[in-house]
């Protein structure tokens, strides 16, 4: 499972998708533990790039998963992406990510010199009898050093101040087989902070969550738009859309409306991307 991948500083203007694994793998393999790393509590003031999509489709077999799929995110936003299952919102991700193939443009444009995608997956597939505690787990996913030789001096204070934004540093030491999946699920928000992302993907970061993990992700919501970092998120419950994201994109195979949440979240617009078979954009 890929965390987060760190763009080359090649130009402002960098295609993505499946050249963005090699551009990252390009980097030399100490790159990251060479560079001091932010402080992961206390996030500091960035310009996040913005991110279009441009007539993106994505078809296996005889099915067609996205039909042109064009919009954009604005930099240092909260975009939300909703719609059915199976409608095509993990695999838009994935297509950004490098992870399938699709015909189509996807561009990011950066402020500067390209910086780094954190990636919170929906959710985390492993054998819970492995003996793998919280530690050994961000340290697999923040560090290049093998986490079967401990946590790294350099990430080992970054890696607590994470998991003490999501309230998770005193169990640590827990097994992550251990843990309940609303914890885990705060586990994977922190690892999408180190090393400090410039651009946030997550994917149902909510679905697994009690209220007082809900109440913790609001929160880093909140810090990661007052930081400029701009964030793409899958979301299912609406009223939380509605209530956190700058612009919401419905997506059922294609674009069905793009628009504030106020104008986006009506009861025709909704009626109509959870129809099984999508009419035209209200």
């Amino acid at each position: 499972m890929t965390s987060k991948e760190t763009l080359a500083p090649e130009n402002t203007e960098s295609p993505v998708g499946v050249s963005l694994l090699a551009m990252a793998s390009a980097q030399p393999t100490s790159s990251l533990d060479e560079t001091p790393l932010s402080r992961a509590g206390s996030l500091l003031q960035v310009t996040g790039p913005s991110l279009e999509f441009a007539e993106v489709s994505l078809t296996l077999g005889r099915t067609t998963i996205l039909d042109k799929v064009s919009f954009q995110v604005q930099p240092g936003s909260v975009h939300a992406l909703v719609g059915p299952n199976g409608g095509g919102k993990s695999s838009l991700i994935k297509t950004l990510l490098g992870q399938m193939p699709h015909q189509g443009q996807l561009s990011l444009h950066w402020p500067g010199e390209p910086g780094t995608i954190g990636y919170v997956p929906q959710a985390l597939e492993f054998d819970r009898g492995l003996p793998m505690t919280v530690d050994d787990f961000m340290a697999a996913m923040c560090q290049r050093r093998p986490a079967f030789l401990g946590l790294s001096k350099h990430y080992a204070g970054a890696i607590g101040e994470a998991l003490e934004r999501v309230g998770m540093r005193d169990k640590r030491k827990r097994r992550m087989g251990a843990l309940s999946g609303g914890e885990r699920q705060r586990v994977l928000l922190a690892q999408g902070l180190i090393p400090p992302p410039q651009l946030l993907v997550l994917d149902e970061p909510m679905s697994a969550l009690d209220e007082a993990g809900i109440q913790v992700f609001e929160r880093l919501l909140t810090d990661w738009r007052a930081a400029g970092i701009t964030v793409l998120w899958i979301e299912h419950d609406l009223e939380a859309v509605g209530r956190l994201a700058d612009r919401v994109t419905g997506l059922n195979r294609r674009v069905l409306f793009d628009a504030t949440p106020q104008q986006a979240l009506t009861p025709e617009r909704l009626l109509t991307l959870f129809s099984t078979h999508p009419r035209s954009a209200v």
